[in-house]
């Protein structure tokens, strides 16, 4: 994905807030606009709008106090990519006058750090640790709308929506755990408006990778270590079964062809389970993850199937039939392909899906190894040639109340049409 910095190179700073100041005030007051925002900005007006946000105070909600911002530090998942987050950013925040803030995937401020002089202009400004930074709350600002759309955005002076936020510009990238995909958070840097910069987006997003990539190293040190632990205990299991970490991740196997992940249920517990890769299973606890047993009963697979799109944050597969009922926790991606699917009952070829994901029918690759992975995931409930959802089983696709809030992050032309 190619990063879109809010400056246009060569332009003139001030020239172009007073662009902006202008574009917005015609947009707020429902007057024929001078210009066009970019893309990214008017759809978060465009939000901003329905939920009818406050351009001048935003939706302030109280700060977390210190108990509950410690809380929040502990259980963000963040704290182990703090040292590399700062290692990369601090340095340049102090010389080039920004602060970098670290929030949470529901827009806390967690922690901030940088310039002194503009730490306390942000206190003004009221952008402290515990607030909450979302859009709902903030307006359009880069850290709001970035964990909105899943992608590194800049925002610079009056793209801000919220107008005592003008004098200001950022740049923040979305942190996801890379053991389930999970919206972690964001990375923010932010400074006065003059000091916008059009590089400063992608040195954001370079230090987020970095910081994924640590999670990452961590997250095969613990399967190395849960590896070390499964294969003398797999010797001694009779049948077919194999040993995942909590998150689904194959440490070990016996009996059965190697997968790298399998989809367990959100809050998996011990005892008889479905699950779509091996069907009937039995699940026992181990330390830091599962043998998973697979059983000779019967498979009986779901006969319902809930697609849950009503949160902006998290994306949720319910499937219900005899055996109980399984929830997964959907990536982006897959969200946006199985509501494609739940749209067209009859099905889609790859380049139909394609074009509805990328409005393009050539990238049939892509589509064709996601659906391989997804079929790998969700066994039972999804069929091939055309792409489809089981026809014997009923779909139901649970959304937002404004429509436009469907998948909020996703540009797949079959999605925002």
């Amino acid at each position: 994905m190619q990063l879109e910095a809010a400056l246009p190179v060569g332009a003139d700073p001030r020239r172009h807030a007073r662009v902006l100041a202008k574009v917005h005030e015609a947009a707020l007051a429902g007057n024929a606009l001078p210009s066009h925002p970019r893309a990214v900005i008017g759809a978060s007006w465009q939000r901003m709008r329905r939920l009818g946000l406050d351009p001048d105070r935003g939706a302030p909600v109280p700060t977390l106090v210190p108990e509950q911002l410690e809380a929040r530090r502990r259980g963000s998942g963040l704290a182990a990519v703090l040292p590399a987050l700062r290692g990369g950013l601090i340095s340049l925040a102090e010389q080039a006058a920004h602060i970098m803030a670290v929030v949470d995937a529901d827009g806390r401020v967690l922690w901030r750090d940088g310039s002194t002089a503009v730490r306390r202009r942000a206190d003004a400004l009221g952008f402290v640790e515990g607030v909450d930074w979302h859009e709902n709350s903030a307006g359009t600002n880069a850290i709001g709308t970035a964990l909105v759309t899943r992608h590194p955005v800049q925002v610079y002076s009056a793209e801000h929506y919220v107008r005592n936020q003008h004098d200001w510009t950022c740049a923040a990238a979305p942190l996801h755990d890379p053991r389930d995909g999970r919206l972690l958070g964001v990375v923010d840097l932010s400074g006065p408006a003059s000091t916008v910069h059009p590089t400063t987006l992608a040195l954001v997003d370079a230090v987020a990778k970095l910081a994924e990539a640590h999670l990452r190293t961590t997250h095969l040190s613990e399967l190395e270590r849960l590896r070390g632990l499964a294969s003398p205990l797999l010797t001694k299991v009779k049948g077919r079964a194999v040993i995942a970490d909590p998150h689904g991740w194959i440490a070990a196997s016996a009996g059965l062809v190697p997968v790298g992940r399998i989809a367990l249920p959100n809050g998996a517990t011990a005892g008889r389970n479905w699950l779509p890769a091996y069907g009937n299973c039995l699940l026992e606890p181990l330390p830091g993850g599962w043998l998973v047993r697979l059983t000779e009963e019967e498979d009986t697979p779901p006969t319902r199937v809930v697609l849950d799109l009503r949160s902006a944050r998290d994306s949720t597969l319910r499937a219900s039939g005899p055996a109980g009922t399984w929830s997964h926790r959907l990536s982006p991606r897959h969200a946006e392909m199985l509501y494609v699917l739940a749209l067209h009952r009859e099905g889609r070829s790859a380049s139909e899906l394609s074009r509805d994901l990328f409005g393009d029918a050539g990238r049939t690759v892509t589509v064709r190894a996601e659906m391989s992975r997804m079929r790998r995931h969700f066994g039972g409930i999804l069929l091939g040639r055309p792409y489809r959802f089981a026809d014997d089983v009923e779909v139901v696709v649970e959304r937002p109340a404004d429509g436009g809030d469907v998948l909020p992050h996703s540009v797949a032309p079959a999605v925002r049409d």
